[in-house]
């Protein structure tokens, strides 16, 4: 099962799975999908029956949603070491913050951008409970730093970097000083330096 898929369009999370599997190092395929129509084709949606990016084929596994393909690409080569060693501390804030990102942070952010507001004292009725505990809880976790499970660099940081780096492009997380340079760090990575590259080349080959 050596053969990668990577299903992607560059104005998508694709974005961040991309990121991913240059941190592996691993030769992959990229295969460009289009809103609305190659998107939902009947091929792809064998792959993702949602018809939405990013996917991951590998050989017969398939793998939706942008932290869940990060996390399996971590698991599945383990050799890279973007996933913190079983029995290691710090492989419990590995978990609890790569699902942090893709539950609580995540919805607060669709939340602000979308204006729904939780009613009054319906904090306990969603998972993030509000934005601004959201935002707090996450600062708290990135102090001691260099990234989110201590001195690791891992998968988690290529999701929870980009739930932040975007957020902040797009105004829907604001710009705190640890947020800026913790996402400043990880976007000098060559890794995300060269996802990116490839992401905006394709981007410059649309244009007539």
């Amino acid at each position: 099962m050596n053969d990668l898929v990577f299903f992607t369009n560059p104005q998508s999370r694709g974005r961040i799975a991309h990121w991913m599997l240059e941190e592996t190092g691993v030769p992959y395929e990229t295969v460009w999908l289009d809103f609305g129509s190659t998107m939902k084709s009947s091929d792809y949606l064998r792959v993702n029956p949602m018809g939405k990016v990013p996917a991951l084929k590998h050989g017969d596994v398939s793998v939706t949603e942008a932290g869940a393909i990060c996390a399996y690409l971590a698991d599945r080569f383990p050799e890279k070491h973007l996933i913190p060693p079983p029995g290691h501390p710090s492989r419990a804030a590995y978990f609890r913050w790569l699902f942090f990102a893709a539950g609580p942070l995540e919805l607060a952010v669709t939340a602000k951008a979308l204006g729904w507001q939780v009613p009054e004292g319906k904090s306990s009725f969603v998972g993030f409970g509000s934005y601004s505990a959201t935002m707090d809880a996450l600062e708290t976790a990135l102090m001691p730093g260099p990234y989110i499970c201590g001195e690791q660099f891992t998968a988690a940081d290529v999701y929870v970097g980009s739930q932040l780096g975007w957020g902040m492009m797009f105004g829907t997380i604001e710009k705190r000083a640890l947020f800026e340079a913790y996402v400043g760090r990880l976007y000098a990575r060559p890794a995300a330096v060269q996802a990116n590259r490839i992401n905006e080349d394709y981007l410059k080959s649309l244009k007539p």
